[in-house]
């Protein structure tokens, strides 16, 4: 595995077999066998793998939130050599925004609702970095959890109206024996406040037998998620939302397939999660 941290070492490489399919899984780092699973199906799937390890500013709307992301890059180096990346990329960030960088890519109505509401600017930052990432890599396939929803649709879209050669893999949540999706973002949690998380999944799998049991009454169901959320003290809700998974738009009585979705405070660690769910 080569690591570089900067372009002209990543060009090298990849003009040294330029025939060869590329899979490239994009991070923040701190990575969990979520990634690694991310980073096994690229391998499988292309004759290459390269990931990214960028924890991306632009995307932090709290000073104190980016400050506090988790960081290690020797165990994430050690995770992505056993799971078969051939390449990293670790760049600083005066090399991905140097001095006078005035440039941004926005994706119109699918960045605004959920997450885009909850953290102005956020996907912006998501899609400036990762459109310049698919310009440095000009990978075959890219790969993006499903854990991440919204962003996967936002991806998806901005690829689809830049016109990136491109294929976007979407990939299974991987999750913790009690439901807790993996996340980075787990690792700051305290251990009372680990325990409480399960009631994420709690109440998106409650959600999730009320509709396939025929429910269909959309802030009925939301009420009673944040019920179960907040049978916890630590536990405050930020949005809970059932959606369309096609543009995010709200439901209100549930007749096809939606996107259930929430997102919650335990303690000043935030967390994501979702669902999608069909009627009977």
């Amino acid at each position: 595995m080569i690591v570089v941290d900067q372009t002209k070492d990543l060009f090298a490489w990849l003009d040294s077999a330029p025939q060869q399919t590329l899979g490239l899984v994009p991070t923040m780092g701190y990575l969990h066998a979520g990634h690694a699973s991310l980073v096994e199906r690229a391998k499988r799937e292309n004759q290459r793998v390269a990931v990214s390890i960028f924890v991306n500013p632009l995307q932090f709307n709290n000073a104190e939130d980016l400050k506090n992301y988790p960081r290690n890059p020797a165990q994430d180096l050690k995770l992505l050599e056993n799971a078969g990346c051939d390449l990293v990329f670790l760049p600083a960030p005066e090399l991905i925004y140097p001095a006078g960088f005035d440039c941004k890519v926005t994706v119109g109505e699918l960045s605004r609702p959920l997450e885009g509401s909850a953290r102005p600017g956020h996907f912006d930052g998501v899609t400036t970095i990762v459109s310049k990432l698919f310009h440095l890599f000009t990978p075959t396939c890219a790969y993006f959890g499903e854990k991440d929803a919204q962003q996967l649709l936002v991806i998806q879209k901005m690829v689809q109206d830049l016109n990136f050669r491109l294929t976007i893999v979407p990939c299974p949540t991987l999750r913790e024996p009690d439901g807790l999706a993996m996340s980075s973002r787990n690792a700051r949690l305290s251990p009372d406040q680990r325990a409480e998380a399960m009631l994420l999944y709690k109440a998106l799998s409650y959600c999730k037998d009320r509709i396939e049991a025929g429910a269909k009454d959309a802030s009925e169901l939301i009420a009673e998620m944040a019920g179960i959320v907040e049978s916890s003290v630590a536990a405050v809700v930020d949005y809970i939302a059932i959606s369309d998974p096609k543009d995010l738009s709200p439901v209100n009585v549930i007749e096809s397939e939606v996107l259930v979705s929430l997102a919650v405070y335990l303690g000043q660690v935030r967390l994501i999660d979702n669902l999608k769910v069909s009627p009977p």
